[in-house]
């Protein structure tokens, strides 16, 4: 311990992401090793996430490792890029309507910039606050001012928590690697790995204590796995956690043990939130259901279509119906991943529409 409070800063934060991308690479061999011998279908399935979890924790920490490196500025821009890009996820995944196109153009191109301004320019008062009290606000009258009162309650608020979830949610990695304490000085990319650390753990043990304990689930139709029993295993030991890697924040080891446990608790209580998310108003999960066959055919004739009108110099979108625009987006956004696709109701009143082709 000693030896590595007399490294520099930087020593020390770039030994955490050798001993990070050491840990990676010993964990991808391992999976790769694994992938060789026969497997079940329940194994194969388990494998598969793992890959999923271990690809995106290499995303994550490479972004993370360029974001410290290339210096503050950049830090802030690369997590707003990858805040826009769930935010608009987040939208292709909720029916909107025309009266929307106010409060979204505001939220991916005033708030989102604002937001991240705040958090680079360390004005963490003001950043605190302005999506949770100043947008939330401001989004509904320009909802409003759309004239559609459709389901207006449900719109706005669908808006209102992507912002929340996507923008306001992701702008606190920057504003931690920017955040210094008297003493505690360009050391935030600690504080981040204490936080992934914390919840991960505590993601981890919840769903081996869920699996085990076979415990009714509190909400069904949302998590067939998440009950109070394994929640509570999850936050002790997230609170465990944070404990033991109190020497690398600015808190003594009490305050450690407490703020693992309330991030444990809120980080397996959003990916609860998440979850529910993903379902549509009936209940059903977004994803595919349907013969992989079917899947593929629509896949060819829609990828020679569109290339038909792509080497024509065409410009155009393609348009569904509300129901099916998500499904629809997640297959075409694999083959054109710049190619619009809207439905009907999203369409300017009063614009002149010409058909040049449909996809069956």
């Amino acid at each position: 311990m000693g030896a590595l409070r007399n490294l520099t800063v930087t020593q020390q934060i770039g030994l955490l992401f050798v001993i990070i991308f050491g840990v990676l690479t010993l964990a991808t061999i391992a999976s790769f090793l694994r992938s060789l011998g026969q497997l079940t279908s329940e194994q194969a399935s388990l494998h598969e996430r793992l890959k999923r979890d271990l690809r995106a924790v290499w995303i994550g920490t490479v972004l993370f490792w360029v974001s410290w490196v290339l210096g503050a500025f950049v830090a802030t821009l690369l997590f707003a890029v990858v805040s826009f890009l769930a935010f608009r996820e987040f939208i292709t995944l909720t029916h909107t309507r025309r009266g929307d196109h106010r409060a979204l153009l505001a939220a991916f191109f005033l708030v989102l910039p604002i937001q991240y301004s705040l958090a680079g320019g360390r004005a963490f008062d003001l950043f605190s606050v302005f999506i949770p009290v100043y947008a939330f606000a401001a989004l509904p009258i320009l909802a409003a001012l759309g004239n559609d009162p459709t389901r207006f309650l449900e719109r706005t608020s669908k808006i209102q928590w992507g912002t929340m979830v996507c923008v306001y949610g992701m702008s606190h990695a920057p504003a931690l690697l920017l955040l210094d304490f008297k003493g505690y000085e360009k050391r935030g990319a600690f504080l981040v790995l204490y936080l992934v650390l914390v919840v991960a753990c505590a993601q981890i043990a919840q769903e081996i204590a869920s699996r085990r304990l076979r415990r009714r689930p509190v909400a069904r139709h949302i998590s067939r796995s998440f009950s109070w029993r394994a929640w509570g295993i999850g936050v002790l030991t997230g609170a465990l956690v944070g404990g033991l890697l109190y020497w690398v924040t600015p808190f003594k080891a009490p305050q450690a043990v407490l703020i693992g446990a309330i991030a444990a608790g809120c980080g397996t209580l959003g990916e609860l939130v998440m979850k529910a998310l993903k379902r549509d108003a009936k209940g059903e999960v977004v994803e595919f259901d349907i013969d992989p066959r079917s899947l593929e055919e629509f896949s060819e004739q829609a990828s020679q279509v569109i290339r038909d009108f792509m080497d024509r110099g065409l410009p155009f979108v393609l348009v569904t119906s509300p129901e099916t625009r998500s499904y629809v987006r997640m297959i075409i956004e694999r083959l054109f991943a710049t190619l619009p696709v809207l439905s009907h109701v999203e369409l300017a009143k009063g614009i002149e529409i010409k058909i040049l082709g449909s996809i069956s």
